[in-house]
């Protein structure tokens, strides 16, 4: 059985995506996702530079990533 976000079943699914297709048309749709790829991209370039200024507003405190966070397995070691 497949979960998709929101609980939308696999007909649910194929119904909006011909709902889609039915009002946009098959030539439109490229279109509409250009346009999105677009405001991700420029999404991503504000974040990143949004980071760039914090960074040298402070820049002896870097922002952490989370793949740079350390590591634990929610045990304590004492010496």
């Amino acid at each position: 059985m497949l979960v998709y976000p929101l609980f939308i079943g696999t007909w649910e699914l194929i119904l909006i995506i011909l709902i889609i297709v039915l009002i946009f048309g098959g030539k439109k749709i490229p279109e509409l996702m250009k346009g999105v790829g677009k405001g991700v991209k420029s999404f991503k370039e504000g974040m990143n530079e949004v980071e760039e200024q914090i960074n040298q507003a402070d820049p002896a405190k870097p922002l952490a990533k989370p793949e740079d966070a350390p590591k634990t397995d929610g045990t304590t070691k004492t010496e």
